[in-house]
């Protein structure tokens, strides 16, 4: 447990540091805290306190498909929002459960890792993460730009071990490098494609590189999307077609400003699918307080866009809208070296 304790904090860290943040020290600890922990009395609140959730992920239905909602059940991974389906390693499970989106998109999908065992095979843990590009403060518009800007900016601990080159997986075009850390003695295996104008990463973690190898190969069970890779995902098909600020002056036909009831500071990234009419049928906060998604909400029913079309017919739409002040932007990336 220790081990996979460690691998997920430190991935966790490593990722969270590339996109700018902070990582929770409370991240996993329902399972992970040690086991002194569970003797202390809890603290009580002060007399007359209330707590209050602060800003959250939500959406305007509960039928469709969010990114957040990635389940592990029965051996298998499903995320119905990106379309993927995969078959676990024997015996693996889901052993944290990931903290909300951040302010700019950032998910933990999965958590994944076999079970403990003295006699198995070497540890090792999977964890799938997705950014949305729509939002991202960094410098990079598909996931070979991210896995770059990525490589580039290590923490001075982690080294790499394998510059950023394109691979196929389950016949598809992935991003991929790798990087490995002296001290702890671990190894990262980072393969990442787009889908839905989201990054989609699946961090790969152990001390023993031809078990990373094996699970490598193995990714090419996983079912995806067709036309996705790492440079393009922009939905069509079953899904909508994501464009990025698509919810420009010339596309609204009518639109209604939100009003808020409390002043606040946060970024509120907003996904909406625009159906063929024109009309909003779906909002999804990706971090909001309660007050606000329902402020939003009720605004974005009565906005009306241009329909639009592909050959002549009309489809359904995906974009973002940022309400509030975005995040501060980080320094332009250099460009992209991919050996190919």
């Amino acid at each position: 447990m220790k081990f996979r304790v460690l691998c997920f904090f430190l991935v966790l860290s490593a990722w969270l540091m590339a996109e700018g943040q902070v990582p929770n020290s409370d991240i996993g600890s329902n399972k992970s805290a040690d086991s002194s922990q569970s003797h202390r009395s809890p603290t009580k609140l002060p007399k007359g306190a209330i707590l209050v959730k602060g800003a959250w992920s939500s959406a305007s239905d509960s039928v469709t498909p969010v990114p957040e909602a990635a389940t592990v059940s029965d051996g298998f991974l499903s995320d119905p929002y990106f379309g993927i389906s995969y078959k676990l390693p024997g015996g693996w499970t889901q052993e944290f459960e990931g903290p909300p989106p951040s302010e700019n998109g950032s998910y933990v999908l999965a958590q994944i890792g076999p079970p403990e065992t003295q006699d198995g095979p070497a540890s090792a843990s999977m964890l799938i993460t997705a950014q949305d590009m729509f939002f991202t403060s960094l410098p990079a518009a598909t996931a070979l730009e991210l896995t770059a800007y990525t490589k580039d900016h290590l923490q001075m601990d982690y080294k790499v071990e394998t510059t950023p080159r394109l691979i196929k997986i389950a016949d598809r075009s992935f991003s991929f490098f790798s990087y490995w850390s002296p001290v702890a003695a671990l190894h990262w295996y980072v393969p990442a494609i787009q889908i839905r104008c989201h990054a989609v990463q699946f961090v790969l973690t152990s001390r023993d590189t031809n078990l990373l190898d094996r699970l490598l190969l193995g990714l090419n069970s996983m079912r995806l999307p067709a036309d996705v890779s790492a440079t393009a995902g922009d939905g069509g098909g079953r899904f909508p077609v994501c464009i990025k600020d698509y919810a420009r002056n010339e596309n609204i036909i009518a639109r209604v400003d939100p009003v808020f009831t409390e002043r606040r500071f946060n970024p509120i990234p907003v996904r909406i699918i625009i159906d063929k009419q024109g009309k909003i049928r779906h909002i999804h906060f990706i971090s909001a307080f309660p007050d606000q998604a329902q402020a939003i909400a009720d605004a974005l029913e009565q906005w009306k866009f241009k329909p639009y079309a592909i050959g002549g017919k009309p489809v359904e739409v995906e974009t973002g809208i940022l309400f509030g002040h975005a995040l501060q932007a980080a320094p332009p990336h250099a460009g992209v070296s991919v050996a190919r």
